[in-house]
């Protein structure tokens, strides 16, 4: 139903990816964003061919990217999201764990989602209603009933260290089984084909995640914010999950954003 624009999508991804490689492991100049945060080059230039592929096939879009801001009528049904680089900090180092991240959403739902990690090797990708696909192949969340049982993996938590729900998090850790710390894409890739059962972070924006979500929530899992609240431009935090762990987890944090 949505296959041109997964393709458009994914081509996208794709002509990001040769820019990122071309950057990748040479000096490059960082510059700090008024948020503090990193950007290179390579991001405003990966970002620049994404926004070029798209428009070129969908002029009457609307798109909302990192670092070139909203562009495109504000009341446009479709609006493309877009991070070229989620984890500049991580591309600037030279270790391989940060991806490209678009998103299609249609009336405020996301209907298609790409996470393209080029130097790492992996891309998953899903439509609404398709499934969700990693590297060519469907994948599905784990079927793991109790959180004794659970692995977690947790990133971008500095606020809530910072909150009176630290105690109730640690009180989490002491229940599960394995807690890791994967960070950006890679969690929630591993969530989707079943590898871990919940992905908890509070640090981050709807750029980071909208592709994501769908990935997660097409292969059978949930995807909300640390309060249970859906996705929106404002969210900073996210609780995935395998679907059958969400509530009573959602309950042994007790977040409010």
């Amino acid at each position: 139903m949505y296959q041109q624009y997964l393709d458009a999508a994914r081509e996208a991804a794709a002509a990001a990816a040769e820019v990122i490689r071309h950057y990748y492991g040479k000096p490059v100049s960082v510059e700090t964003k008024a948020d503090d945060s990193p950007v290179t080059v390579a991001d405003r230039e990966a970002e620049h061919v994404i926004r070029e592929a798209i428009s070129k096939r969908f002029p009457q879009h609307a798109f909302f990217g990192e670092e070139f801001g909203a562009s495109g009528k504000a009341d446009a049904r479709f609006r493309w999201l877009v991070d070229p680089i989620d984890g500049t900090k991580s591309f600037v180092r030279g270790y391989p764990f940060f991806s490209t991240q678009i998103a299609l959403m249609l009336d405020g739902e996301v209907i298609v989602g790409v996470s393209r990690a080029p130097v790492f090797g992996e891309e998953a990708w899903a439509t609404r209603g398709g499934g969700a696909f990693l590297d060519g192949e469907r994948i599905a969340v784990s079927t793991t009933e109790r959180i004794e049982d659970a692995s977690l993996s947790a990133g971008n938590i500095a606020s809530l260290a910072d909150s009176e729900a630290w105690t109730r998090y640690g009180s989490l850790l002491r229940r599960v089984n394995r807690v890791r710390g994967y960070g950006d894409f890679y969690h929630y890739h591993l969530l989707a084909r079943g590898a871990i059962d919940i992905v908890l972070e509070s640090d981050l924006n709807i750029l980071d995640v909208a592709a994501l979500s769908l990935i997660v929530e097409e292969a059978g899992g949930r995807f909300t914010t640390l309060a249970g609240g859906k996705l929106h431009d404002g969210m900073r935090s996210v609780l995935a999950t395998n679907g059958r762990l969400h509530d009573e987890l959602l309950n042994a944090i007790d977040w409010s954003d």
